[in-house]
């Protein structure tokens, strides 16, 4: 691959990531917002605490699961370029 398309690959990766950013931040705001719909402004710290917890459970099963997927497309290609 030329330094050109590197860069550009990465460029892409780096813009993509930050529209995904943005993204995340929305959706942050939204369920903090319906925690506090759901348990109240009184007891919001222990809503925060479940929707952290709940929020962390997804992300590493979904980090989990795009690890393998990634490994496998990976170990596939590499067996073709052989």
């Amino acid at each position: 691959m030329s330094f050109k398309l590197e860069v550009i690959d990465k460029i892409a990766a780096l813009m993509t990531a930050a529209f995904g950013m943005i993204a995340a931040l929305a959706w942050n705001e939204a369920i903090k917002s319906l925690m506090i719909d759901i348990f109240g402004t009184a007891s919001g710290t222990m809503g925060f605490l479940i929707y952290a917890i709940i929020v962390t459970v997804f992300a590493v099963a979904a980090i989990i699961m795009i690890t393998r997927t990634y490994n496998k497309i990976k170990t596939r290609e590499e067996v073709k370029a052989k």
